[in-house]
């Protein structure tokens, strides 16, 4: 509750947290439009592939023409100014640079910049929860063993769940569910860059003209960005997928107590302690009355009957029971919010979320048939979408995690809703991702029995 005291001070002494971005999108974008107005925060460096999309985020961002004004690390630590770069192991390493925020996206990327932070001792925001849900239970792991944080970025959503099974369990409340709402029917698992601007209801020129990202997009329509999350969820809170991947149940508000429940007590759910996310819309298409698109749940459990004549007297809503009890967060601000994480890690020493295990996995799975020798696209695009699985039976069925389904090719046929192993594919056994992949699932793999 004193963040705001703590970043005040920390500027009033003239020693702000000195951040470097890593990726000028729109996430960092919308960071950088909150941190000029946060006191005790420095942006000191921003990095990209194009310099120019650095300046071009602070320009839409609001920050003045000479922002970006400083002309080096030093110069910058100086004066208080921003140094765009192209040099990211420049801006990592940069005297003075306290934490470190990756916005990139890009898994292999990810891992290389927080192994980068971890061996300069830079705290690292990792907004690309693509490389989380790689590798994330490692790379904390490691942060931990140096000494700094590792952290989820609040606003995103997997930060935000995680923060609300914090809260349910520190009230002393077992968590039966914890996820999030999106918009999903299951054909839009299929969905390629092509087609995915109808299904949101936005003109194709009008998306090319405005520099959306159609492979972005398609990431969260056809069901891989919510793996992908979950994957997370499960990792930095204990919550377990189903052995059948998400669900998608379409649920509105009033019905999150009631439907996110064992299957045993009338609910949908395989287990308590279960990822789930729901959808915003029924299974013929049309809309779920009070949905929860943009936002977060948690749904807990009364440990006592005096609870449950409390959640009655103070009317929350229940399911039938009256044991479970959901609260939810409708919106996710996203970059805007991010400045809750850089606080936290900085100040506090503390993670808005971190993965402590590995529970859940995002595997790649063939969106049609394809043939020896096609080249997997990744994340939203033409070939494979994420499905979330348990770990172990990940590790069972020699998934190939979608993180590293991009660039390699096939070496047989698959056919559509295949999941893709990995002796399915040429990939380069000694690439530094796929190395601390493996590293990672052989420091954390979960018995076998939880394979069944």
């Amino acid at each position: 509750m004193n963040l705001h005291r703590m970043l005040a001070k920390r500027g009033e002494e003239g020693r702000p947290i000195r951040i470097g971005v890593i990726g000028a999108g729109k996430f960092a974008t919308m960071f950088l439009a909150q941190a000029r107005h946060t006191p005790g925060m420095h942006v000191m460096a921003i990095a990209d592939l194009e310099a120019a999309r650095g300046r071009t985020a602070l320009a839409s961002a609001g920050w003045p023409a000479n922002a970006a004004e400083a002309s080096s690390f030093s110069e910058a630590l100086k004066t208080g100014a921003t140094h765009i770069t192209e040099d990211v192991d420049a801006l990592i390493a940069a005297d003075g640079m306290e934490l470190v925020v990756d916005a990139t996206g890009n898994p292999p990327a990810g891992i290389a910049h927080a192994l980068a932070c971890i061996e300069q001792g830079c705290h690292i925001v990792m907004v690309n929860v693509e490389a989380d849900a790689l590798a994330g239970p490692l790379l904390a792991q490691r942060a931990e063993a140096a000494g700094i944080v590792y952290s989820l970025a609040y606003g995103d959503q997997p930060a935000l769940i995680a923060e609300q099974v914090d809260w349910a369990r520190a009230s002393g409340f077992e968590v039966v569910a914890a996820g999030k709402g999106t918009k999903y029917l299951p054909g839009y698992h299929h969905v390629t860059p092509d087609d995915v601007w109808a299904h949101y209801g936005i003109d194709a020129a009008h998306a090319e003209a405005h520099g959306l990202n159609a492979q972005m997009f398609n990431s969260f329509l056809d069901g891989t960005k919510s793996a992908i999350e979950m994957t997370a969820v499960a990792n930095a809170t204990g919550l377990t997928p189903a052995p059948e991947g998400l669900g998608f149940p379409a649920c509105g508000v009033s019905e999150l107590a009631a439907q996110l429940r064992p299957a045993s007590e009338g609910g949908l759910l395989h287990h308590k302690g279960q990822v789930e996310v729901v959808s915003c819309l029924e299974p013929d298409g049309g809309d779920v009355a009070g949905d929860l698109r943009w936002g977060v749940y948690v749904v807990f459990e009364a440990p006592g009957d005096y609870a449950v004549t409390s959640f009655q007297e103070y009317g929350i809503r229940t399911d039938p029971s009256g044991r479970y009890a959901a609260m939810y967060k409708p919106f996710h601000l996203i970059g805007l919010e991010l400045g809750i994480s850089v606080a936290s890690a900085a100040l506090r020493g503390e993670a808005t979320g971190a993965p402590d295990g590995f529970r859940g996995d995002a595997v790649a799975t063939a969106k049609s048939d394809m043939k020896f020798g096609d080249t997997l696209d990744g994340e939203g695009g033409y070939t494979v979408y994420g499905t979330l699985m348990p770990a172990a039976a990940s590790l069972a069925a020699d998934g190939l995690p979608i993180g590293l389904a991009h660039g390699v090719t096939l070496k047989r046929d698959i056919a559509q809703d295949e999941k893709i192993r990995w002796s399915d594919v040429d990939i380069d056994l000694t690439a530094q991702a796929v190395t601390i992949r493996r590293e990672m699932e052989a420091a954390f793999a979960p018995p076998a029995a939880e394979a069944k």
